[in-house]
């Protein structure tokens, strides 16, 4: 018997072995639990797309890049060169909806790493796209190259986090070479599904030919599955600027994943109200989807939203907000329209990772799950309304992260779970502590806290008095020091490093814009 197999295994009060249940959830595939929730009757979410529809077709919407001008002039939009507006009919719409993949299977750099895009799939993703990180060793600064391998290991280790974002800008680093230092980064450090940066042609292109050298796949395998993806945000109201266009035609073209995410604050991006604001939101990203269609049928694509409202008193961003929950709720009602995977987020405008940011992020993340969503952005360590990721704040959000997964396993009612056997076997005012039925499971039977403290209070002050913070301090610096990584094929990433160092001395790839 192996030693797994011998603590598989529980000795009972009789002298016997019985096999124990096992406790063995996987947390990197999961399914929401939850039945979607409705904010809006049906009729109500019928108005605000045929509203959102009437936006694109009688307001139009602006379009930087003349190359996505012409795909919406050759499909029949109405386009105007010298204002640079679009006015987009319901067919267009109609038509690249019809074409969309409903379900986009997402190659990690491991077949355990694939990532399932669909309604019904759960997908979380910690906090992307800060200009800061922050810790109780270092406290707060501009992210670095060091902060983003860092986030990377710490996203890699844990499998409830499941796709890998750009987590941190890191500013010690070009621009024009920054991307090769992220891929490398996530190449060398994670197998999980990576992000690519919509910042120009060059820098995507470069970014495309180092994922499919390092994986070893032929331009044609390349193209046609999904191995990246990125983020695509509208610059609401009603505009899509050069980089992010030309981004939505890049992924498009190669066969790879952009979600499309307006970003639409209520009372400053976007009217006032959630049905308003929405109402924007739905059109922008109809035209954006649409756009991939044009560039090629099939593309894989996402829905998204991240609307949210701001504090009147300051112009300042909120979230996890009754306004941002209810957003994400009609968000899915009209994700449902579309019937594609699609992406929502919650996050927190807190300044220190504090019960107002756990409240914040918490309350986001169940308009999530309560909505549907299929990818969840910003599910761990987002502070500041984005501008800063929190390291302690990401390891205290992966708790919570993983009990939403327990949730998703379901729980098991059969015979043995009904426990007649232990109801008979305990008395009236006695205790079930010491009972078979406890004893066989006890290993096994409730999810453990990953730095949760559930000893009472003397008990607790005995071992020092730590506070959930400083536990989650502690837990983050010994996954840096100790964590192995994923198994990399060292030859292919020496020839990752040799094309950075040769692109890197002929002057690198500079953003577009």
């Amino acid at each position: 018997m192996t030693l797994a197999e011998n603590k598989g295994r529980r000795r009972t009060r009789r002298g016997g072995t019985t096999p124990a249940p096992a406790r063995n959830i996987n947390y990197r595939t999961l399914r929401n639990p939850f039945p979607p929730a409705r904010v809006f009757t049906d009729d109500r979410i019928s108005a605000i797309h045929e509203g959102a529809l009437s936006v694109l077709e009688n307001l139009g919407l602006k379009v930087l890049l003349p190359e996505a001008r012409a795909l919406f002039a050759k499909a029949g939009a109405h386009v105007d060169d010298r204002t640079e507006m679009v006015r987009i009919g319901r067919d267009i719409i109609e038509a690249g909806l019809a074409s969309a993949p409903r379900s986009v299977t997402l190659r990690g750099g491991a077949r355990t790493r694939d990532v399932l895009l669909e309604q019904g799939s759960l997908v979380f993703q910690p906090g992307a796209g800060a200009p800061h990180v922050t810790d109780l060793v270092r406290g707060r600064r501009p992210g670095r190259g060091q902060d983003f391998a860092e986030l990377v290991k710490l996203t890699q280790y844990f499998d409830v986090l499941h796709m890998m974002p750009p987590l941190v800008e890191p500013q010690d680093v070009p621009m024009h070479l920054r991307h090769y230092m992220t891929m490398e980064t996530m190449m060398a450090q994670s197998d999980k599904v990576p992000f690519i940066y919509a910042r120009g042609t060059p820098q995507t292109e470069q970014s495309f030919e180092m994922l499919q050298e390092f994986r070893g796949l032929s331009d044609e395998e390349f193209r046609a599955e999904s191995h990246s993806y990125t983020i695509i945000n509208t610059n609401s109201p009603r505009q899509i600027d050069i980089p992010m266009a030309r981004g939505l035609i890049d992924f498009a073209r190669a066969g790879q994943v952009s979600i499309v995410t307006p970003f639409t604050l209520m009372g400053a991006m976007a009217p006032v109200t959630v049905a308003g604001a929405m109402t924007l939101s739905h059109a922008e990203a109809l035209a954006a989807i649409a756009l991939t269609q044009l560039v090629r049928s099939g593309a894989p694509v996402c829905y998204g939203t991240f609307t949210s409202n701001v504090d009147m008193k300051s112009g300042a961003p909120a979230f996890g907000t009754p306004e941002h929950f209810t957003a994400s709720v009609v968000a899915g009602q009209l994700a449902g329209l579309t019937g594609l995977p699609w992406r929502c987020a919650t996050g927190s405008a807190a300044n220190l990772s504090d019960v107002q940011a756990a409240q914040e992020t918490q309350f986001g993340l169940w308009g999530c799950l309560l909505s549907g969503a299929t990818v969840v952005l910003h599910a761990a360590g987002w502070l500041e309304g984005g501008l800063t990721v929190s390291y302690e704040k990401l390891i205290t959000d992966v708790e919570v992260l993983q009990m939403v997964a327990e949730l998703c396993a379901g729980t098991s009612a059969e015979d043995a779970d009904i426990a007649l056997d232990a109801l008979a076997e305990v008395q009236p005012g006695g205790h079930f502590f010491g009972a078979q039925h406890t004893m066989e499971r006890y290993q096994t039977a409730f999810y453990e806290p990953l730095i949760g403290d559930l000893s009472n209070y003397g008990t607790w002050s005995e071992r020092g008095a730590v506070d959930t913070t400083t536990r989650a301090s502690d837990l983050w610096q010994r996954i840096l020091h100790d964590a192995p990584g994923p198994q990399i094929d060292q030859e292919a990433l020496a020839r990752l490093q040799e094309y950075v160092a040769v692109k890197s001395q002929a002057g690198g790839a500079p953003p577009e814009s």
